[in-house]
């Protein structure tokens, strides 16, 4: 009896020799130092790949320098985007801090030859750009000038296109005629020219703190309250010639939160996106 457990005793200790080596050509054998590996472990650890960083995102603000437009390039950069922006008049007039992190093209929509290369690097655009006047003025500025930009970006191969257009307001657009038709003739040629990229912002009266030289319009004042009412009267909006008016104010904070994230999140729907649609996606 004695004679079978030596043997035995010797074969487990073979056994376990034999495993002990086949773990140490592997290089997976551990010291008694749990904090230290032996050599060939290391040598396997050593082993890098080198893979670049993540290519940047750039955004081009039309209009950087206005109301939305500057919260909107205030809004990308604390979101970590380059940020540039396009207008006529060039740097904004605004002496925060950030407005020196952003790169300021002056330029104009409706001459293609004075801002081209103010695409340079861009992938994707938030165009702000609108104004009033006569009908005429009101098209080009709304209209003509959105769709060159549109196209421009489209051929240049930039990912994605925002939008900020505005809410219908059934009569109002009547008397707005120019400002309208050119904000249709805008979303068209985006719907065309970006079926997958392009986005539609259509919110209705925008309030915020607006700087007017060296004023500041509190316009919340008016804009919060009505938001609250009325965000929650959504069914008066089938109320025949009236119910349009009574769509709700909205923040302009909201309003650039929901630009740059349509702008920059592959998985944001294209199409259109009404006011309740942005209170909804700025939440």
């Amino acid at each position: 009896m004695t004679a079978i457990m030596a043997r035995s005793l010797r074969s487990h200790s073979s056994l376990s020799r034999l495993c002990m080596a086949a773990q140490f050509r592997k290089g997976r054998l551990l010291s008694t130092d749990s904090n230290k590996v032996d050599e060939p472990f290391k040598v396997e650890e050593a082993e890098t790949v080198n893979v670049p960083p993540p290519l940047s995102e750039k955004l081009l603000v039309l209009g950087g320098n206005g109301f939305v437009g500057s919260h909107i390039c205030q809004e990308a950069l604390d979101r970590g985007l380059n940020v540039a922006s396009l207008s006529r008049s060039g740097r904004t007039r605004i002496k925060d801090s950030w407005a020196n992190k952003v790169i300021w093209h002056q330029g104009n929509l409706l001459s293609p030859d004075s801002w081209r290369d103010a695409l340079n690097g861009v992938t994707s655009v938030v165009s702000c750009v609108g104004g009033f006047g006569s009908n005429s003025y009101m098209y080009k500025i709304n209209g003509t000038a959105n769709v060159n930009a549109i196209r421009a970006a489209a051929e240049q191969g930039v990912k994605r296109f925002v939008y900020i257009s505005a809410a219908d307001f059934g009569l109002v657009n009547y008397l707005l005629q120019g400002y309208y038709e050119g904000k249709k003739a805008a979303e068209t040629e985006l719907l065309t020219r970006y079926p997958y990229g392009g986005i539609i912002l259509r919110p209705g009266f925008i309030y915020g703190t607006r700087a007017v030289g060296s004023m500041k319009l509190p316009l919340g004042v008016i804009g919060a309250p009505l938001e609250m009412v009325l965000q929650h009267a959504k069914p008066l909006n089938r109320v025949p010639l009236v119910g349009q008016l009574l769509t709700p104010p909205v923040n302009v904070t909201a309003v650039a939160k929901v630009a740059v994230r349509a702008a920059t999140d592959s998985v944001f729907p294209p199409g259109i996106i009404d006011v309740y649609g942005i209170l909804r996606h700025s939440q």
